[in-house]
């Protein structure tokens, strides 16, 4: 037993013969080789924004134990690069968030220069699968999201507790069947809102070879000018030459 309370690896046959020992040798060489792990986001660079993918500290969670199976704690790896999926400039922009559950992976040699850099580069040191040179893949362990995107046998969900929102200068919705919304909400508190130009155009050929249409359930607010084709029919819009009498008038 050594000063500070910890024992070594070796047990009593570990030198009890030439293999044995060779064996030992070997098993506490590549002991210290690192290659992946599980970890915890400690801090974070970036918060959701537009911004070149970021960097974490992370904590490895699986401690280190001597030969009494005494456990210690790593410390923390500071400035680990993460992953984000990312194509030239189309990205999928999801930075992970402090809590968060994921793999470190170790490369094989020093990475801090390519880090530095962003480019091809000489190692910055001999070390070789040391955790200083980790990488950050997150999503492992985690729990019950509230905002996500899911696949599954039905179809497609996006689903956010706040808004989503879409920003494009052209935006086209294809539905072949049924173009639904619902906004359940009463005294206006829940709204279909658009600003700007819409163009409806009734009157092509669906499939049944009749005009298509547009079917709008529940209340419907206007607000600015309304046409159909050239005629005004907002507020705004009034008839002359009317006869005095009813103060109504019947639609056929």
């Amino acid at each position: 037993m050594n000063q500070f309370g910890y024992k070594g690896q070796q047990g009593p046959s570990s030198a009890a013969s030439d293999f044995n020992l060779q064996q030992f040798m070997i098993r506490q060489v590549t002991g210290e080789m690192n290659t992946a792990t599980i970890v915890q986001v400690l801090a974070v660079t970036n918060d959701g924004d537009l911004s070149p993918v970021g960097f974490v500290d992370v904590l490895p969670l699986v401690s280190q134990v001597d030969g009494y199976g005494n456990a210690t704690p790593h410390g923390v790896i500071n400035g680990v690069p993460y992953s984000r999926l990312q194509g030239g400039q189309n990205a999928v922009i999801l930075d992970p968030v402090v809590g968060d559950l994921g793999i470190a992976v170790f490369a094989d040699r020093d990475i801090s220069s390519v880090k530095a850099n962003k480019g091809a580069a000489t190692p910055g040191s001999r070390r070789r699968n040391d955790m200083a040179d980790g990488m950050y893949i997150g999503g492992l362990l985690n729990g019950v999201p509230s905002q996500y995107v899911q696949f599954n046998a039905s179809g497609i969900n996006v689903v956010s507790p706040q808004k989503i929102t879409l920003s494009a200068p052209q935006v086209e919705i294809d539905a072949s069947t049924s173009l639904t919304v619902n906004s359940p909400q009463s005294n206006f508190s829940g709204m279909v809102i658009i600003q700007g130009l819409l163009s409806w155009l009734a009157g092509m050929t669906g499939s049944g070879g009749g005009a298509t249409s547009a079917t709008i359930t529940g209340v419907v607010r206007f607000i600015g000018q309304v046409f159909a084709n050239t005629k005004r029919i907002d507020d705004t819009h009034t008839h002359t030459s009317t006869t005095a009498g009813t103060p109504t008038s019947s639609v056929n």
